[in-house]
């Protein structure tokens, strides 16, 4: 449920309650411009999954970034999964290796596959500027527009492209970089839900106060409102004037430095 509180602009992290933090299961975060910089993890980020993972912290990153871009970071960083394309993939290792599950079943892919073609081509045609994201090839369930990892669109020309997107029928968010559609009810907090559930026979509702969200942008705002102990990476400030739903806290580095305040904030309380 939302937290009408939300509306307000977030405190400072630091001024944050221990306390709050004593309880906490587990952390999902975003990647893009809150783990990494230009498409590379930082440093402070790396070196703060690994503090989470020793101390046991279960780390689950959700990202509108496709599939095949996230079977590296699945495979290599120290986390428990990685939630691709908004919800609609899931990557984990096992015992066997890395494996990928999907929300959708196998015909639903393959229909909505030539929907996405068809939709890809109407934006392609009908915003100038507009191109596919350059990880594009990597994309089962969705498809994105660059409009500021390769390419720059004004903010006209990305609300066009949310527009046509919409008036196919399809669900439409913007990221720091990209603008994602896809078809299907999945997004952000349903693929929490279900890897949460998956691996760790958790109910992610239930357990709401005692999980964090860490993240940057627009999109990120279902999961700053469905969860108390949300935070924005400085770098959410960019965003401010587009912002109708804030986190609880807000770190006072950018990125990667960010994240690694939220770490340091939670494994200080289990020191």
């Amino acid at each position: 449920m939302a937290n009408p509180d939300r509306a307000r602009r977030p405190e400072a992290l630091a001024q944050s309650p221990p306390q709050t933090w004593a309880a906490v299961r587990g952390l999902l975060t975003d990647i893009d411009d809150t783990l990494t910089r230009d498409g590379a993890i930082e440093p402070s980020a790396l070196d703060a999954l690994h503090r989470l993972r020793a101390a046991g912290v279960p780390v689950i990153a959700i990202t509108g970034r496709p599939m095949g871009w996230s079977k590296p970071f699945a495979r290599d960083w120290p986390i428990d999964a990685i939630v691709a394309e908004n919800g609609a993939v899931a990557l984990f290792r096992d015992g066997t290796g890395l494996c990928v599950e999907y929300a959708q079943d196998a015909p639903t892919r393959s229909q909505n596959a030539r929907r996405l073609a068809a939709a890809a081509a109407r934006v392609l045609r009908e915003v100038p500027g507009a191109t596919l994201a350059g990880d594009s090839a990597g994309r089962v369930t969705d498809i994105a527009i660059d409009h500021g990892e390769f390419a720059q669109l004004t903010s006209a020309q990305i609300e066009q492209v949310v527009v046509v997107m919409r008036s196919l029928g399809m669900h439409a968010s913007v990221s720091s970089i990209h603008i994602n559609g896809w078809y299907g009810e999945h997004d952000k907090l349903s693929g929490a839900r279900w890897i949460v559930k998956r691996l760790l026979r958790r109910d992610l509702d239930a357990e709401a106060a005692q999980w964090v969200y860490v993240g940057d942008s627009t999109n990120d705002q279902s999961m700053f409102a469905h969860f108390p102990l949300s935070v924005g990476v400085a770098n959410l400030l960019r965003f401010a004037a587009e912002l109708t739903v804030w986190p609880a806290y807000l770190t006072q580095g950018e990125r990667g430095a960010g994240f690694a305040e939220v770490a340091d904030t939670l494994l200080g309380v289990r020191a």
